[in-house]
């Protein structure tokens, strides 16, 4: 059984791992995507590849053709510095594959990488945090001639924090595109923050992606695209969702209470007669009550802080694991 396709509501998530489960069974039966699962028992990382392969399966996820890689970590949830650390060195290697994918090696490729976001709203400074802690070397060419990074076995990378519109008067991928044409990388690497339909996922997934970005669209403020075919370069994008939207919250709240209905005798047939709604039509029916009352109101966690604040040493010592491997493996020699 597939969703309708009379359904007029945008069912708000960044997660293509979401979308497929918007669908009966595992997946496997969208036409057009194909979907690969696997957990690291060690550590109880699950991780799932989403392959929307072309027009079709594009449509029916309404996510881009391409790759989408989630990594599901329920402990980052924590300030377990052990476990980020694992986490860092899936990701990393997650990212050295991805990037492979499109015939670039991570360690000696010139990558431009952006932190998009508002670094002064807390939810969505994922992205200016992780590029605070990045180690720039494109500089060091300029400064000691072109092929210094090279002898050094060091990558080529470069990064910006563009800001947001209000900031700048300018949209991110108007400013995105010159930096690209003037610095000619081989590679646009995008941190961001996402939004979520689960609260469950919420600072404790992380999506990889080979599709580039829209930036806002988890939360309906749809912006100019930043992709491959806007930039001329592979565009991926890190994101992790910390937010989601209060509708979708009610629904896990009613999910549940259909579940207590059903297992009480006396109030049995009320829990049917709500299951049986398709579950747009559950989600569309609590937006119209919520919206006209509150607006499109947005939930984070009240730690955010600090939950960004880890995940922002996470990221970028994956990306610093994934760019500087032949650094790290010639200190290894040494």
């Amino acid at each position: 059984m597939e969703r309708s396709e009379e359904s007029l509501f945008s069912v708000h998530t960044d997660l293509a791992l979401e979308e497929r489960e918007s669908f009966p069974g595992d997946g496997g039966e969208i036409a057009g995507v194909e979907v690969h699962e696997w957990e690291r028992k060690e550590n109880g990382i699950r991780i799932t590849e989403v392959i929307i392969k072309d027009a079709q399966g594009a449509e029916k996820m309404r996510k881009p053709v391409g790759a989408y890689l989630t990594l599901e970590a329920p402990e980052l949830a924590d300030r377990d510095e052990d476990y980020h650390r694992e986490v860092a060195e899936e990701l990393a290697s997650q990212i050295c594959r991805i990037f492979e994918r499109h015939g670039i090696m991570a360690g000696s490729a010139s990558i431009l990488t952006v932190g998009l976001g508002n670094p002064d709203a807390t939810p969505d400074s994922l992205g200016p945090l992780v590029l605070e802690r990045l180690q720039m070397t494109r500089h060091l060419n300029l400064e000691y001639g072109k092929d210094f990074c090279a002898k050094k076995k060091y990558p080529v990378l470069s990064g910006i924090t563009p800001g947001v519109m209000a900031q700048t008067g300018m949209e991110t991928a108007e400013i995105i595109r010159g930096v690209v044409s003037e610095t000619d990388p081989d590679a646009v690497l995008v941190i961001d923050a996402l939004a979520a339909r689960s609260v469950h996922r919420l600072g404790v997934t992380i999506q990889l992606s080979d599709t580039g970005i829209y930036p806002g669209s988890g939360v309906g403020n749809h912006r100019g695209s930043m992709t491959e075919e806007e930039f001329g370069v592979p565009v991926f994008a890190i994101g992790v969702p910390t937010v989601v939207g209060a509708a979708a919250i009610v629904k896990d709240t009613v999910d549940a209470m259909i579940g207590t209905l059903k297992r009480e005798k006396a109030t049995a047939g009320y829990g049917d007669s709500i299951e049986a709604m398709d579950p747009d039509e559950q989600y569309e029916l609590i937006r119209e009550l919520l919206e006209p009352q509150f607006g499109p109101m947005y939930v984070t966690p009240h730690n955010i802080d600090e939950r960004v604040e880890n995940l922002s040493y996470t990221i970028s010592e994956a990306i610093h694991a994934a760019l500087f491997r032949e650094t790290v493996r010639a200190g290894e020699k040494a």
